[in-house]
């Protein structure tokens, strides 16, 4: 099983990136995918989630409105396209695959909002 994420970086306030999780090694369309994120100090944290099919998509509040999460379940990847970026979503971004007991991560993209 591998979750790989790519696109993060740093960006100015303001600016957007768009982070990339692709899946491996399991039945990607069966799992719910999240992004979750760690800054320096802090506990890690649910940024956003999509479910199997893509149906619904929850937010956490510091991010609803600006973030938007998606999946293509052909190409086997999850997205979180980040917009209006603010220095306190500067954070390790981490992708999540879960199904029943299954409970995937990925090695996390580093993302800096700084002028």
């Amino acid at each position: 099983v591998q979750l790989v994420e790519s696109g993060g970086g740093l960006v100015q306030p303001g600016g957007s990136l768009r982070l990339s999780c692709a899946a491996s090694g399991f039945t990607f369309s069966r799992h719910a995918m999240s992004w979750y994120r760690q800054a320096p100090g802090k506990e890690r944290e649910l940024v956003a989630g999509i479910t199997s099919a893509g149906g619904s998509t929850n937010y956490a509040d510091s991010v609803k409105g600006r973030f938007t999460i998606s999946r293509d379940n052909a190409k086997n990847t999850v997205y979180l396209q980040m917009n209006s970026l603010k220095p306190e979503d500067t954070a390790v971004y981490y992708c999540h695959g879960s199904r029943w007991s299954n409970d995937y991560w990925g090695q996390g993209t580093q993302v800096t909002v700084s002028s």
